[in-house]
């Protein structure tokens, strides 16, 4: 294990006797979500877990150190902490030297799970392949192509190139498996017109195929899509407006690079008066509960 890597004491003993993990990543505490929800709806997540007797560990970047499992103090501090950064994968060492606290995304996420040992990871949605420009591709995309984890999610963010990015998962061979669905969930919406190429309704067989999977020594990820509850959704039709309208701002306003997801959330919310952000705490607890139970079975 790396020597920046700090295991919290829960997560420390869970490892060593054994028990479930499952990693949970932190730039929803500190990009994506607006305080107070975003201390809430951390600690709801982490409760989730714990209840199916699965250990959360949130990963973040704190005081030079790669943290595995956070205290409710830390949380509570990152929740509060204003100068947070957010980290990819590439700001990792950076960072670290720096000893500034950073949310990790979900390529970041990735790789210090996986160098901590653990297997599954929950999250809302992964990046992808952005809009108008085939070049702008999220590092989470390449680091599901070469870390060996399984990652549940509602399907990428729909601010993004949902058919890219599927072709670009096709092309690295990461498997994409609809849970109870046909459909490419759309994040606030439980459905898309893009079919995914797999599709498993039992969360046994699931199990059976993540061990089959890691077992033939694949070197890539798996990305299991889970649709946000049709109770918390909000439709295609509704939503898609509101994100049309965020793109043209961000592109007037020359909005680029890591920091056009945080800016089209934003603005989303706004335009759908925070209706989006409530579906976006639903899907995350639902992928939570779905990625605790599976970590149970694994």
């Amino acid at each position: 294990m790396l020597t920046q890597i700090e295991l919290s004491p829960e997560v420390s003993i869970a490892m060593s006797v054994k028990m479930p993990v499952l990693a949970l990543e932190s730039t929803l505490i500190t990009h994506g979500l607006p305080y107070p929800e975003n201390l809430e709806t951390a600690l709801a997540a982490e409760q989730i877990a714990r209840e199916q007797g699965v250990v959360p560990a949130t990963i973040a970047l704190m005081q030079g150190k790669i943290k595995i499992g956070l205290s409710r103090e830390e949380l509570t501090m990152l929740a509060n902490d204003k100068q947070a950064v957010k980290a990819s994968r590439r700001d990792i060492a950076y960072l670290l030297n720096q000893g500034v606290n950073a949310g990790t995304t979900v390529a970041a996420t990735l790789f210090c799970a996986h160098a901590a040992g653990i297997k599954l990871f929950a999250t809302g949605g992964i990046g992808g392949v952005h809009r108008g420009d085939g070049q702008d591709i999220s590092a989470d995309l390449i680091e599901l192509a070469r870390t060996p984890m399984a990652v549940v999610c509602a399907g990428a963010k729909a601010i993004l190139d949902l058919p890219k990015t599927l072709e670009f998962l096709e092309t690295f061979s990461v498997p994409v498996i609809g849970y109870d669905t046909d459909k490419l969930p759309g994040f606030y919406s439980a459905f898309t017109h893009y079919d995914v190429p797999a599709r498993i309704d039992d969360i046994n067989e699931l199990a059976r195929f993540l061990d089959t999977h890691w077992r033939l020594g694949s070197s890539t990820g798996v990305l299991i899509t889970n649709p946000i509850p049709l109770e918390s959704e909000i439709p295609s039709s509704l939503i898609q407006p509101a994100i049309d309208k965020a793109i043209a701002l961000a592109e007037e306003n020359n909005i680029t690079g890591n920091a056009m997801t945080p800016f089209l959330l934003a603005e989303v919310a706004k335009t759908t008066a925070g209706r989006s952000l409530q579906a976006n705490i639903h899907l995350i607890k639902n992928n939570v509960l779905l990625a605790a139970r599976l970590a149970k079975m694994l």
